[in-house]
């Protein structure tokens, strides 16, 4: 049988005795430099999170000033709308009293003949039917139309029935037989119910 040396094994107890020192120092060594990896990536998850608000809060600033602006041009816009509406509005209705005026001077001079004692009444009369047609014309041109009624058959969305009273015949049963107040359309639409006497 052969015998082992005692100085081999002795190397060989000081080599696994290294060995296994090292193996140690290098699972400490992993270890540190896995807590040092870790350490860093927290404090990298840190730095990128403050630069994700601090983007989130510029971001809302921004938001924030554009709904200023956006607010206050509304309400600019609003007032300016509305200054424009009543500016037309008065505008239309210097148009309106600007034509009526002739109308109004022609009335003027039919009331200094009517003050005239030697003026001639066929002459006023005339002159009255004359204006009649002459504002007639300008109702017209606004459009404005009057609402057919007597003789006509009863029509709840253009007449309204003041009284009733028998029919003179049976054709005139259901029918207007007189108008007290003449209505108006504007365009398609009633700007005045005719005020009537229908028969029964």
């Amino acid at each position: 049988m052969s015998t082992e040396n005692p100085k081999n094994e002795n190397q060989q107890e000081k080599q696994n005795s290294n060995s296994n020192e090292n193996t140690e120092n290098k699972e400490v060594l992993t270890e540190e430099i896995q807590n040092s990896e870790k350490s860093a990536s927290g404090s990298n998850n840190v730095f990128n999170l403050e630069e994700v608000v601090k983007k989130l809060e510029f971001a809302l600033a921004e938001q924030k000033d554009n709904y200023i602006r956006l607010y206050a041009d509304f309400e600019n816009f609003r007032r300016r709308t509305a200054k424009e509406k009543v500016e037309f509005i008065e505008q239309a209705n210097a148009k309106l009293l600007l034509e009526l005026l002739p109308i109004f001077d022609d009335f003027e001079r039919a009331l200094k003949a009517f003050e005239n004692s030697e003026a001639n009444l066929e002459s006023i009369k005339e002159g009255i039917m004359l204006i009649h047609q002459k504002f007639a014309k300008f109702l017209e041109k606004q459009g404005l139309a009057e609402i057919k009624s007597t003789h006509e058959a009863f029509d709840p969305d253009k007449h309204e029935a003041i009284t009733q009273v028998p029919a003179p015949s049976e054709e005139m049963k259901g029918k207007v037989i007189d108008t007290i107040e003449k209505g108006y359309m504007l365009g398609e639409k009633v700007l005045r119910f005719a005020k009537v006497v229908t028969g029964a």
